[in-house]
């Protein structure tokens, strides 16, 4: 048989290393100081060049201006002009009154440009010299004809070409000044930052009360104070876990003591057989009371995970307060509490989990009956919101005439331990999570619960569910509210 081949072993990618924010702020500031080194360039030479070229034209309209004004039209002056424009260069021409052109520049007067001076019009236009650009300005006489003068513009672009590197000079200056400008800018903002995210890292490490200073910079003052809000956030939940830690040791230490002080006692032959039932009856209480606390525990920890599943159905509320009365009617008949339920004659249609439904009654019941004397009553109530912010959900109420709840209580009644802190040395509690959990299953089924004060003088703990809350399959995770 033949073997098979290993799998071939990728190796693990690496993980790119992020650029620095002070890298990336000197580079977009050199690329933009870049862009605009080089606009500014173009357009420079584009405005000296035209500058230069109104410049020249000017020159050679001043001079053919002041040539006309001396010349004459006889022949004698125009021979006495074309010798004086032998003398000032290659760059002027002569047309007398009868088209004869004359003078160094003579090959760039055209036939249009005679008419046009005959006809006594000024002329301002482009030519050609030896195949290359040239400005030609012509000025009529007085009598007909006149001067014109002619200039290359490469002549002209070599005048400015000193003019042009001055300004290629100031254009790298100011490329090298934005670019450090840049760096600094950079700097400014790293280095907050950099101090930021050594702040993050320490509160990541478990320290807190982090000193995080103020920035001068709106935008990364933000930053510093979502890293306060977060840092102060933490503590208040790091301390409110250790208080609950506390809280949960002890009351696990309680039943644990007595359990394990009567198995000692049972183990070294030391209780009597007619207090055997006795000590059974006490161990079964203490077990019960330990075996409840856990159940609350993981049900509080299955609340806070992702994968909590509903089923929801539709059914008759009414029922499922029955049941409840029924569940619980032995249990507070044993104390002397009266449990009645307050129910409409009609249908209370509802589509939700009724098994979660039942498990807050039942809580609630519980809760309540912990702390209703005999001869009180507790009541369960249900009814439709019709009036309400649900019109078709449901309202459920469980009232108990105990001691009640006070506004202050009320405030804080759904908090972990919070009631059972207050009241453990003036009236029963139980392990302080009841009323936690109830909250959070009734969020789950996309309701709200409340406290006030109930007809019967104790606490009336109010549920109210839509007639339909947009459930979740029991297969299919809930998202954490």
């Amino acid at each position: 048989m033949a073997e098979r081949a290993a799998p071939e072993r990728r190796p693990p990618k690496r993980r790119r290393t992020p650029a620095s924010l002070t890298g990336r702020i000197v580079l977009v500031t050199f690329a933009v100081a870049l862009i605009a080194v080089l606009v500014t360039a173009v357009v420079s030479v584009g405005v000296v060049q035209s500058v230069a070229e109104g410049q020249a034209r000017q020159q050679l309209r001043a001079q053919a201006t002041a040539l006309v004004a001396d010349a004459a039209t006889s022949a004698t002056r125009l021979d006495r002009l074309t010798q004086r424009l032998t003398v000032l260069g290659d760059r002027f021409a002569v047309v007398a009154p009868d088209g004869t052109v004359s003078g160094p520049a003579r090959a760039s007067v055209d036939d249009v440009v005679v008419r046009e001076l005959q006809d006594g019009r000024a002329v301002s236009t482009t030519t050609t010299i030896g195949g290359r650009d040239a400005v030609l300005v012509g000025i009529p006489g007085p009598a007909g004809g006149g001067v014109v003068g002619v200039r290359k513009v490469a002549d002209i672009a070599a005048g400015t070409a000193e003019l042009l590197r001055w300004i290629a000079v100031a254009l790298v200056v100011g490329l090298v000044v934005a670019t450090a400008a840049g760096w600094l800018l950079a700097r400014l903002l790293g280095r907050p930052m950099t101090r930021l995210a050594a702040g993050a890292r320490e509160l990541a490490q478990g320290r807190r009360r982090v000193a995080i200073a103020d920035q001068p910079v709106a935008e990364i003052e933000d930053v510093a104070a979502a890293l306060r809000t977060l840092d102060e956030a933490l503590s208040a939940s790091e301390d409110r876990q250790r208080e609950f830690l506390l809280s949960v040791s002890h009351e696990i230490r309680t039943p644990l003591t007595a359990i394990r002080g009567y198995a000692e006692a049972l183990a070294d032959g030391m209780v009597p057989a007619a207090e055997t039932a006795r000590i059974g009856a006490t161990l079964t209480t203490e077990s019960e009371r330990l075996r409840r606390f856990v159940d609350d525990l993981l049900e509080l920890a299955r609340l806070e995970a992702d994968d909590f599943a509903i089923d929801p159905q539709r059914f008759d509320a009414r029922g499922t307060v029955q049941r409840t009365v029924e569940a619980w009617a032995a249990a507070c008949a044993r104390v002397g509490v009266a449990l009645r339920a307050e129910l409409p004659a009609d249908e209370l249609p509802i589509v939700t989990d009724e098994m979660r439904l039942r498990q807050i009654v039942d809580g609630l019941v519980e809760n309540a009956l912990r702390v209703t004397p005999a001869g009180a009553p507790i009541v369960i109530a249900a009814r439709t919101t019709d009036d309400g912010a649900d019109p078709g959900g449901v309202q459920l109420e469980v009232r108990d005439g105990g001691p009640g709840l006070d506004e202050a209580d009320g405030a804080v009644a759904f908090e972990r331990g919070e009631l059972r802190d207050r009241y453990r040395d003036l009236r029963p509690v139980g392990t302080g999570l009841g009323l936690s959990i109830a909250r959070r299953l009734v969020g789950r089924l996309g309701g709200a619960i409340s406290v006030r004060r109930a007809p019967e003088g104790g606490a009336a703990f109010v549920v109210g569910l839509p007639p339909a809350a947009p459930l979740r399959s029991s297969n299919t995770p809930l998202a954490r509210r």
